[in-house]
């Protein structure tokens, strides 16, 4: 059977807006990879759900550019080859146009080059500053503040509680020398001292490690390393009777970790988190999504990265990852109307307005090379088995 359309009706049809023709096309394929298993596993099943959620409410509402979105999850397994072969897959075989999402450092690092050389747009959640300083050429950006702001924030910390000898204990990971580099800068502007300690985080004892630690006399140990680790090298710490403040990032001790191990050893421990901007419109939405009332800064933050995505390919008029490279900051910084959701975003680009987008994680202002601009921190302190807010600053 043949089809004839007329010169009239094939003028008119190329005639028309982006939006009408884009009508016919596909759906939006987007992909989240986040560790559903492996360290980062508290975190990531939390996050892919929380981008569903968003993306299921765009489609009722009728999807972006008149196209439905399909979602496409895979796990990283907290493992940089693991994160490698899945993002072949959603390049490959589901030719995401963005990826969202990755945790892990050595992941970030491992999957980047592959997003930038299918012209795949990347989010990210991790620290690590050399990944920003990757030839990326503007094809990532990340919601998660650098590593060098987060050493300088324990720096600080340690400091505040009394810290004049300060023990650093991590594992080898992408963040670890710059991290402790600004931790050590902070310690010393203030006449404080900061010692590195790099241990194997495969080891099912951190003692003689610990012993080392303690012939250096901290009155303040930083606990680096991700769950698993530092669950060894707090039980070697309370067995070795250290009396001294411990500080940690959040994301390792954790509801989690703190139901599993008992509670002496964890008592005390301070830890440090960038902070979602609680109280504000996108975090009630996010808390609505997921079913938590305190969702954690990854999930806000990816949270923030699907809304981000979904409106760049509204402002740019197609669904490629060059058109989110290329429009992604003039949806989330500048003198647009404020937004802090997609649905909203979606409708005042339609109608030919700016936007400028805050969301859960906070303001999501980038700078040239894809770092988040500004960031408050989160405090807290377990406190018989439980996270107990200190302050946020």
């Amino acid at each position: 059977m043949s089809l004839s359309i007329g010169r009239r009706t094939l003028a008119a049809l190329l005639a028309a807006p982006a939006l009408a023709r884009a009508q016919t096309a596909g759906p939006i394929r987007l992909g989240t990879l986040t560790p559903l298993t492996g360290a980062g596993g508290p975190y990531g099943p939390v996050m892919a759900a929380c981008v569903k959620g968003v993306i299921d409410q765009v489609n009722a509402a009728g999807g972006v550019l008149g196209r439905q979105i399909q979602l496409f999850s895979e796990d990283d397994q907290t493992n940089p080859e693991a994160g490698v072969r899945a993002a072949r897959k959603l390049i490959d075989v589901d030719r995401v146009a963005a990826i969202m999402g990755t945790w892990a450092s050595s992941v970030t690092t491992a999957v980047a080059p592959l997003c930038w050389e299918n012209r795949v747009f990347l989010a990210t959640v991790s620290g690590a500053d050399s990944i920003t300083l990757l030839p990326h050429n503007g094809w990532l950006i990340r919601t998660q503040p650098n590593t060098t702001l987060q050493g300088r924030k324990f720096g600080e910390f340690a400091v505040e509680q009394g810290g004049k000898r300060i023990f650093v204990m991590m594992p080898q990971t992408p963040f670890t020398q710059s991290q402790f580099a600004a931790m050590k800068t902070a310690a010393e502007r203030a006449g404080s001292t900061a010692e590195l300690l790099i241990y194997d985080a495969t080891k099912p004892s951190l003692r003689t490690e610990v012993d080392q630690a303690m012939r250096s006399r901290p009155d303040v140990i930083v606990a680096g390393g991700y769950t698993p680790d530092t669950s060894v090298l707090l039980r070697d710490l309370y067995r070795a009777s250290f009396r001294g403040k411990i500080l940690s990032f959040a994301y390792s001790v954790n509801q989690a970790m703190l139901g599993a191990i008992p509670k002496e050893v964890t008592e005390g421990v301070m830890t440090l988190a960038p902070s979602p901007a609680e109280g504000s419109g996108a975090y009630a939405k996010v808390q609505r999504l997921v079913n938590n009332q305190s969702p954690d800064p990854y999930t806000c933050q990816i949270y923030d990265q699907v809304n981000l995505i979904l409106m760049a390919m509204a402002k740019g008029g197609d669904a490629t990852g060059q058109i989110v490279r290329d429009n992604v900051r003039l949806v989330s910084q500048g003198s647009g109307e404020a937004v802090d959701n997609a649905l909203d975003g979606l409708r005042a680009i339609a109608a030919g307005r700016a936007v400028n987008y805050d969301g859960a994680s906070g303001p999501c202002d980038f700078n040239e090379v894809g770092d988040i601009i500004d960031v408050k921190f989160r405090y807290e302190q377990v406190r018989d088995g439980t996270l107990v807010l200190m302050k946020i600053a």
